[in-house]
């Protein structure tokens, strides 16, 4: 039986990319952007409050998931499967949209001179920097994602077969402190097989006990009981988190690291608390949101480079116009490319 509080909680993250991609052009820590204004607290820490498990979230679902693909499907299949909604996108993202996505962000940037975006394709293919493509040098930008996920998938296939042969499944019958301490491993993975801070290693234990736990109901009905409680925890600690980093004058490294772990955990087994509580309906939108959701992932970031970039001119000291009207349009034009991409059958 489908689980439509995964799919809804899904919906709701890659919605919410918009919004945090739009406030990473104020970002204070100095990290490249496409495009990039100045500093500015009060958006960045929209990023920072969300940033600890908004993605690991995709990831741990991508692996309850799993688990019911599985059931229905070979091994064959699925890898088949993931090619066309993984490996196929990224390719395309990476070759059609990225080029464009990095020549806006060279101009405005670096004041970048070109003969067009046409000569910028080659330059982008041949120009390895720090992989963010703030210079009009090569990256997959939003792509990363996509192939995390493919290579964790392939991965992860590949161990299930291996712990089939070796020994039977177990029954994931385990105690609410236990689901508590599974979250303990993740500070020491995040540094492996780290690429700009995304950890393939942290990606693929977040898959994995998806995978092996927590696509057991039982487990996250023992979640559901406890997720205001979970709730006030993560969210506690992500206030603490972007407290310390955002607005502290005074440097605290252990004491960031511990909030933004604690945060992260929790706030993960909150969600999916809340998501089994709230999020099981299946109505229009939530079915038109849901076969949308890669799609929109594909295309939201390209509009907002562009917005952002045609309105920079108009309301550069207008910071709260600057904000909301391209991630308005943003919003509206992504959602157009969803429903071109599905009359012509795009991947």
């Amino acid at each position: 039986m489908r689980k439509y509080y995964l799919d809804n909680l899904k919906s709701f993250i890659i919605l919410l990319l918009l919004p945090y991609h739009a406030a990473m052009s104020w970002n204070t820590w100095g990290e490249p952007n496409y495009i990039f204004f100045e500093g500015n607290k009060l958006l960045s820490s929209i990023v920072v409050l969300i940033n600890p498990y908004f993605m690991p979230l995709l990831f741990l679902i991508a692996g309850i998931t799993t688990n019911l693909a599985l059931q229905k499907r070979t091994t064959t299949q699925y890898i088949l499967e993931r090619c066309k909604r993984l490996l196929l996108p990224f390719i395309l993202g990476t070759v059609f949209l990225m080029p464009a996505m990095t020549y806006l962000a060279a101009i405005f940037n670096y004041g970048y001179k070109a003969e067009g975006l046409i000569q910028h394709y080659l330059i982008f293919f041949t120009k390895f920097t720090d992989l963010t493509g703030a210079d009009g040098g090569f990256s997959v930008g939003q792509f990363w994602f996509l192939i995390y996920l493919f290579i964790i998938s392939l991965l992860s296939i590949s161990i299930i077969q291996v712990q089939k042969k070796i020994m039977p499944r177990l029954k994931s019958h385990i105690p609410l402190p236990g689901i508590c301490f599974l979250g303990l491993p993740l500070p020491f993975l995040h540094e492996l097989l780290s690429i700009s801070g995304k950890s393939l290693a942290a990606y693929t234990y977040l898959f994995l006990i998806g995978y092996y736990i927590f696509s057991d109901e039982h487990t996250v009905d023992k979640i559901k009981k406890y997720k205001w409680t979970f709730l006030f925890i993560g969210m506690s600690a992500a206030i603490l988190n972007t407290y310390l980093f955002i607005w502290s004058d005074t440097p605290y490294p252990f004491l960031n690291g511990l909030a933004k772990w604690i945060a992260e955990w929790f706030m993960l087994l909150a969600l999916l608390g809340i998501g089994k509580e709230y999020l099981s309906s299946n109505g229009r939108i939530a079915r038109y949101l849901s076969r949308r959701s890669f799609t929109f992932y594909t295309w939201h970031f390209i509009w907002l480079v562009l917005f952002q970039y045609l309105m920079s001119g108009i309301f550069r000291n207008h910071i709260l116009l600057l904000y909301l009207l391209p991630l308005i349009l943003s919003y509206l034009a992504t959602f157009l490319c969803c429903e071109i991409s599905i009359k012509i059958h795009l991947p």
